[in-house]
């Protein structure tokens, strides 16, 4: 769960300077170069974070390893269209946005696979003392698994996400989608 909480505050300083950073450059930044500015960019405030942790957080950077600089990639895909259109300030605030709640989700993840895959919470002991870890959830898969669960949860309960609230008339099933079932039949042609 920490280490969750780790990858996502990380990911969350870098997406709020580098959205800042990115905005306030948006109309110095040839278009010609504006990609790999942006990279550098986000890669240097990458770099920065990871050597802090290094410093303050030794076991958390020990732990994240070598996914720290996996954020350079997470956050060019996150934050870099918004920014580039935005005031700095507004552009900070949607970083803001989406790294608390990419943090929230890595946190909930790794908070139900420490719980299930080792029956603690925070390192403190809260399943009894007959209970069988599943090892499963504390390797690689279990994340998947979880996601996959949650993914299961949210559309039983029938939350629907922005990208449901953008297609006029989608009731977030794709299954009895109208104009999903128009755009296969079109792909089949």
């Amino acid at each position: 769960c920490m280490n969750g909480f780790g990858m996502g505050g990380s990911t969350l300083v870098v997406l709020v300077m580098s959205n800042l950073v990115i905005s306030a450059l948006r109309k110095v930044i040839p278009d010609a170069v504006r990609l790999p500015a942006y990279i550098v960019i986000v890669a240097s405030l990458v770099t920065v974070v990871e050597l802090l942790m290094e410093a303050y957080v030794p076991d958390i950077y020990d732990a994240l390893g070598i996914y720290i600089p996996l954020i350079v990639v997470n956050c060019i895909i996150l934050g870099r269209a918004y920014a580039s259109k935005n005031p700095p300030l507004l552009s900070a605030m949607d970083g803001l946005g989406m790294g608390l709640g990419f943090t929230i989700s890595l946190s909930v993840i790794g908070l139900i696979r420490e719980l299930l895959g080792a029956g603690t919470v925070f390192g403190m002991q809260v399943m009894p003392s007959a209970y069988k870890p599943i090892a499963i959830f504390i390797k690689a898969p279990g994340a998947f698994l979880v996601a996959a669960v949650l993914v299961i949860i949210m559309n039983s309960l029938k939350i629907k996400n922005r990208a449901n609230a953008m297609v006029q008339g989608c009731d977030g099933c794709c299954a009895t989608c109208a104009h999903a079932k128009e755009e296969g039949k079109e792909a089949q042609k």
